[in-house]
């Protein structure tokens, strides 16, 4: 079965190891359990459009990526859509295959559409020949390997520590009886006959299976997809060696693995050889989307347009308010914070919000209390340039670290091969009050109190006046200063989720942004910086204090920081704390009409409840990114569902501001919008199952059930209440307030960026005096918009 290397043509080395790479690269990386980042699940179709993507991903994983045509019907009827978004929509599509007219288009309204599948693999056959599910059996063994191969502390044995995935696969897989129970005789015999690297592997597979160049890159990422989140987890592993200026092979190696059970399903069951053919041509096609892709792509496109006419209704262009401001509160663009402004803002006429993104501009490498490891706190797009750490007294530090170690001994006592047993005859009686005590918590426990953080990197006093410009500058906050300004990083309250750090901040790398808000009040507090501002065009007057603080986006209650002791604004702070807790109060009372089965008077105890799937909605309904001065939504009822980033380009000297906005939050706001909307369209491939049946592996991600194929994305629960979708899949539309040559600009500047607003992956608009006059169409070009609304 397997050919020798000299027999493989040099041209057809280099085709196949092309597509193998192109293949990988298609695959989207997913973020560790422990720093739960959103990524774009279509981040490797960035150069393609909607309905192309939808063709390929029909191809390779069988699922659609829009709504059904019922349920865009649906929103015609109730006039959430209306025939003028449909015709806009029509018009603005360049396909060849779209319907002649708007007549044409609402018929096909009452038709199913296409209803895809992927292209079997061998697998497939297999399994429709025989009887036997050869795809769950192999997705069980695989799964089975790939949990203890990428463990990353969970268990306290590892099969294979140190060796490469397609190596310690072979090794495993060579006396793994599993697939010879079932019937593939000789499995153990073939692995282990298999060439000793993937790369060797990939080719000989390729030459057995006769699959032809042309079909290669297609054949290869339906067998990736096949593997679900473990083979993105493995392209989270080459995402983060890149960032270090390495490599890595691991999805490679998957890839090999997956083309050797296909070579043995085939030598067992020769007769496969002739539909497996005919799969391969039906591969080797190119990828083209259909009329109906086309489509539905038009309908989308429609619904989006639809929620822009209202949002552009919604801007208000609110005259600023005359004096110097009572308070100032920057809070984080994340769309939780934009009902928390907008109450706030309501109680006093002098109070004015900002949104900046959360990680406060400060790259930080963060180590915590009684610890050294360093957590990243920063978009995962940056790499972090300054340290900082929790640590207390030596004393108290080594104290810390003894009690962590006695907690990790205590933990690895309970799951020992042996201890085990006994622990659970004589603890169970404990923990089952720990269960009842945790059912029974009417409020969350607050954690144990630890040191302020600091910076460990050493900041001389011109690098502290010049990093605190930058960041007041990137603020829009160069002038205008309140007498007291709060920074208001947001983590949640989430106990017992596997998926607790994708509630917190997404631009601290998936940490709360506690940290990230102390660090810059300290700073800017700082005597030095103070000294250094003017040199830097900045001058701050001299009661102006900075005043961190935290938003729990689950219980909407804020915690301040006063890390500089501020005797003369005692009572500044103590009227911020009121108007902190009446508006977190008037924000709950929005937020318990969205929750299924929340009261007002309840919110906060969900958030302690071990049971509750759904303590708080996250991002759900996110559609929108404005960056533009605050009177542009000061007042409007956005729903929660825009991510608002303070922007004034008229102080934006180069427009360098506007560009970082572009090419950091805005990507890092598509990534989240695109894979809330992966969950909700296309769960099976991109979504995180049922949070019910979850078992954490490897403390890396989930699976369902007690093994099989890693579950990237987002549980069902966190988009769907149950009877509905409550996040609305939808395309993030950007808006900005600046001049649109300046934007190009930008754009021509960034191919990554412009891709995604060429292909309409999202959707940019030109705002003016708070008023959208233009929207961006492919190739840097402007439409005048006269009105939306």
């Amino acid at each position: 079965m397997f050919l020798k290397h000299a027999e493989i043509k040099p041209a057809r080395i280099s085709a196949l190891l092309g597509a193998a790479e192109r293949a990988a690269r298609a695959i989207p990386p997913a973020f560790p359990l422990t720093a739960t980042v959103a990524v774009n699940p279509f981040m490797g179709q960035a150069n393609l459009d909607l309905a192309n993507t939808q063709a390929r991903l029909a191809r390779v994983a069988g699922v659609r990526l829009t709504q059904t045509r019922a349920q865009y019907g649906a929103l015609l009827d109730a006039g959430t859509i209306t025939n003028t978004d449909l015709h806009d929509a029509l018009l603005a599509s360049d396909s060849p295959r779209k319907p002649a007219s708007l007549t044409a288009l609402l018929a096909h309204l009452s038709s199913p559409g296409h209803q895809p599948a992927a292209l079997p693999t061998l697998a497939d056959h297999a399994a429709q020949a025989s009887g036997t599910d050869w795809p769950a059996i192999i997705a069980r063994s695989f799964g089975l390997w790939a949990a203890g191969h990428f463990e990353t502390g969970q268990a306290l044995w590892t099969p294979a520590p140190g060796k490469g995935a397609f190596s310690a696969w072979r090794d495993w897989a060579s006396h793994d009886l599993t697939p010879e129970i079932s019937g593939l005789t000789g499995f153990c015999a073939h692995v282990a006959a298999a060439p000793d690297t993937a790369e060797r592997a990939i080719l000989h597979v390729c030459d057995a299976l006769d699959i032809p160049d042309a079909a290669a890159e297609s054949v290869f990422h339906r067998l990736l997809m096949d593997l679900g989140g473990w083979t993105q987890h493995a392209r989270w592993l080459l995402w983060q060696a890149e960032l270090e200026g390495g490599t890595d092979s691991t999805v490679t190696d998957l890839l090999a693995i997956r083309l050797i059970w296909e070579t043995a399903l085939l030598a067992h069951a020769p007769a496969l050889a002739t539909p497996w053919a005919q799969t391969c041509a039906a591969h080797a096609e190119p990828v083209a989307a259909t009329a109906d892709h086309c489509i539905d792509a038009i309908l989308q496109d429609a619904s989006e347009r639809a929620y822009q006419r209202k949002l552009a209704a919604a801007l208000s262009g609110r005259q600023p308010h005359e004096g110097r401001a009572t308070l100032q509160a920057a809070f984080c663009i994340d769309v939780r914070s934009e009902v928390f402004r907008r109450q706030f803002e309501s109680l006093n006429n002098g109070i004015e919000t900002l949104g900046f993104v959360g990680f406060f501009g400060l790259p930080l490498a963060h180590k915590p209390h009684g610890t050294d490891m360093a957590q990243s706190h920063l978009p995962v797009l940056l790499h972090p340039t300054v340290t900082s750490c929790n640590h207390a007294t030596p004393a108290r530090e080594h104290s810390a670290r003894i009690a962590a170690r006695a907690v990790r001994a205590w933990g690895r006592f309970r799951q020992a091969a042996v201890s085990s047993f006994a622990f659970v005859e004589a603890a169970g009686p404990l923990y089952g009050w720990k269960l009842v005590k945790s059912a029974l918590a009417r409020t969350p426990q607050a954690g144990p109190t630890t040191p302020a953080p600091r910076f460990e990197t050493a900041l001389s006093a011109q690098d502290k006046a010049e990093t605190a410009a930058k960041i007041l500058r990137a603020m829009s906050l160069q002038s205008g200063h309140a007498r007291l300004v709060l920074l208001l990083g947001h983590g949640a309250t989430i106990p017992n989720s596997p998926h607790a750090s994708a509630y917190q901040c997404g631009a601290c790398g998936g940490q709360s942004g506690e940290v990230s808000a102390r660090l810059l009040a300290q700073l800017l507090n700082d005597p030095e910086t103070r000294a250094g501002l003017p040199a830097q065009g900045i001058t701050l007057p001299d009661d102006t204090l900075f005043l961190a603080g935290l938003h729990d986006t689950t219980t909407d209650k804020v915690t301040v920081f006063p890390d500089t002791p501020a005797p003369d604004h005692k009572r500044d702070i103590a009227q911020a704390v009121d108007w902190l807790d009446r508006a977190g109060a008037l924000t709950r009372a929005v937020r318990a009409a969205r929750l299924p089965r929340a009261r007002t008077d309840k919110i906060i105890a969900r958030a302690a409840n071990w049971a509750e799937t759904r303590p708080e909605w996250g991002l759900a309904g996110c559609a929108a990114f404005i960056a533009a001065p605050r009177t542009t939504t000061a007042g409007a009822d956005l729903g929660g569902r825009a991510f608002l980033h303070s922007y004034d380009w008229q102080t934006d000297e180069g427009f360098s501001t506007l560009e970082l906005i572009l090419t950091a939050p805005v990507v890092v706001a598509s990534w989240i919008s695109l894979q809330y909307y992966a969950s909700s369209v296309a769960p099976v491939a991109f979504g995180g199952g049922n949070k019910l049946i979850h078992n954490v592996v490897g403390g890396i991600g989930v699976v369902q059930g007690n093994g099989g194929i890693l579950r990237p994305g987002l549980p069902w629960q966190a988009v769907h209440d149950g009877q509905r979708l409550v996040h609305t899949p939808l395309r993030l539309s950007v808006l900005i307030e600046a001049p649109q040559h300046a934007i190009a600009d930008v754009l021509a500047r960034h191919d990554g960026l412009r891709a995604l607003f060429d292909n309409t992956w999202l959707h940019l608009l030109a705002l003016q005096d708070g008023q959208v006059r233009a929207r961006y169409r492919p190739g840097l070009n402007w439409q005048a918009v006269e009105q939306l609304a």
